[in-house]
Formats: C-alpha cells, structure tokens, sequence
C-alpha cells in the first residue's frame, strides 16, 4: 500500500492527532516515515515605507536559533513515537514562506507515496482569512494525503 509516509508537524496538539495516526499506519503497511517541521524565514520587523525598527537582543540569528530550537522539539515527538511502534524514522526541517509548498516539495523530494497530517478543520470567514495548508496540500497534492481532525 504505503511504503514512505510524510508527516508534517508544527508542533501543536492538534498536529500530535496527525503523528499519531501517520505512526499507526505506517506501522500497520510497514511503511517508513519522514517527519517534517517546517520553519518560516526571518523577515525584519517594518513599518510604513520599510522604516526597519530595531527589536533589542533578537538578531536573525536569535531568531534562527528559536526556530531551530521549536523545529527540534516538534520533531522529537515524531521520532519518539516512531521509535516505540518500531517504526523506521526520520526527520528534517525546510525553510519555507509557505508550509504547503515545503510539505509538497519534500514529499516530491523524499519520494513519500502518502502525506499524513491535522487540520483545524477551519471554515466559512476563519478558513478564508486564515487560509488552510491541509486544503492547499489536498488540492495541489499527487498523493494521497490523509487529514486527520
């Protein structure tokens, strides 16, 4: 069925639904999984005409460090439940300005035959304001993609 299942994490409860249930099936096809937490890039703090303000003792590199640091946690999770179901595991982070696009780009690159994630399950005005990854994964997607509420 499945032989490699990607499973995107940001960290949340909610996406802990996803890891648990992409653990489970990958478990139960005796699949591999690659967890994948996905890091937006710094962008400077702007105003008006892209005046920059100086935000005190957070530098890029702060930034990368704390991002690195969220990506590392959210990613341990993957690993550790990957690890107690005897699941075949790894796991990587991308730099990206839109989850989506890194979430299909690793799938294509990590040759993945399923993508297993959480949604919000936002609708109506707060999906359209707020946008939904898992709506853009499911419409641009070449593979299955199993969202998980």
């Amino acid at each position: 069925m499945f032989s490699h299942i990607l499973i995107p994490t940001d960290g949340s409860k909610l996406a802990a639904k996803g890891i648990r249930a992409g653990v489970k099936l990958a478990r139960a096809v005796g699949a591999k999984v690659t967890g994948l937490y996905v890091i937006f890039p710094y962008v400077p703090p702007a105003y008006g005409e892209a005046t920059l303000y100086h935000v005190p003792g957070m530098s890029p590199q702060d930034c990368k460090k704390i991002f690195l640091k969220q990506a590392a946690q959210a990613l341990a999770v993957i690993q550790s439940q990957a690890k107690t179901a005897g699941v075949r595991c790894q796991v990587k982070h991308v730099t990206g300005g839109q989850p989506w696009e890194a979430i299909l780009r690793t799938a294509r690159s990590a040759k993945c035959d399923a993508v297993v994630m959480a949604s919000h399950g936002r609708s109506g005005l707060g999906g359209v304001i707020l946008g939904s990854e898992t709506n853009h994964v499911l419409a641009k997607s070449k593979i299955p993609v199993l969202v998980v509420r």
